[in-house]
């Protein structure tokens, strides 16, 4: 009896050891690569990181991209450590959600593209065409209103409160002659199938919506944020990992002459690879 107990027991010890021998076998497969984990949106910053991937592969880091949906999840998978970073979002909205949510200890380690804002219509051709009482549509985000309603001031169309600049509100209007409605807001994800669905009379769309929406947006951009004031996109990491090898080879993959080529490829100008 103790001759089988004893064969048995040598059985199990060889197949543990040849399971560990495999193990490292496929680390090897692997060439040893460090994983990162990014979340971000759908478009445009999914897909540059995708041109990223081989960039990064080749300086040893594979990465999984996580795709999210919306503006809150991608922060709140970062704080869980769910994700290594996040890329779709701007200093303004960073800091508004850095405000409100005393556990989100993050930083920026990178400045990416920029997406400017536009005002789309399918009724009129410029944002002096729109009739008294125009009702507009725009993302309930109120970190956008400081970047959408100088658009509606530089037009001539409304005016704010002095010294309000990117913290501007829809209450800091001072000005309004046409008495354009600006009391539908919604989540920025549905602004372009609001659009499509030809509501409002103008839909302010943040550029990733408008081109993962399929709107033309040369055809029905009525009016853009002036590239001189568009916020950068933000690669995000919880501050502890700001000095990751890995992460600051992300970022000087992303700032690449290559991605540079492949943004202004790709978007012809709807979306600009930040400096």
């Amino acid at each position: 009896m103790k001759k089988v107990f004893s064969l048995i027991f040598v059985a199990l010890l060889t197949f543990a050891l040849t399971a560990c021998s495999g193990a490292k076998n496929d680390t090897a497969k692997n060439d040893g690569n460090k994983k990162l984990v990014v979340g971000a949106s759908a478009v445009p910053h999914a897909e540059v990181l995708e041109a990223a991937k081989p960039l990064l592969k080749k300086k040893g880091i594979d990465l999984e991209i996580k795709v999210f949906q919306d503006y809150v999840l991608p922060n709140v998978a970062l704080r869980d450590k769910e994700l290594d970073a996040n890329y779709f979002q701007t200093p303004g909205y960073l800091a508004l959600q850095m405000k409100e949510n005393k556990d989100f200890h993050f930083v920026s380690v990178g400045e990416i593209h920029k997406e400017p804002i536009g005002i789309y219509s399918k009724k009129y051709k410029s944002l002096k065409d729109l009739p008294t009482g125009a009702k507009i549509i725009m993302s309930n985000s109120l970190s956008d209103h400081g970047r959408i309603l100088p658009i509606f001031e530089k037009a001539g169309l409304i005016k704010l409160k002095k010294g309000v600049g990117a913290n501007a509100r829809v209450e800091d209007i001072v000005s309004n002659p046409k008495k354009l409605d600006f009391s539908t807001l919604i989540e920025a994800k549905l602004l372009a199938s609001s659009f499509q669905s030809g509501e409002g009379d103008a839909v302010v769309i943040n550029t990733n919506y408008a081109l993962e929406g399929g709107i033309d947006i040369k055809k029905y951009g009525i009016a853009f944020e002036g590239s001189d004031v568009v916020p950068a996109n933000l690669v995000v990491v919880r501050s502890e990992d700001k000095d990751r090898p890995e992460i600051k080879t992300l970022i000087e993959v992303l700032k690449s002459k290559e991605i540079q080529k492949f943004i202004k490829d790709k978007y012809h100008g709807a979306v600009l690879a930040a400096e």
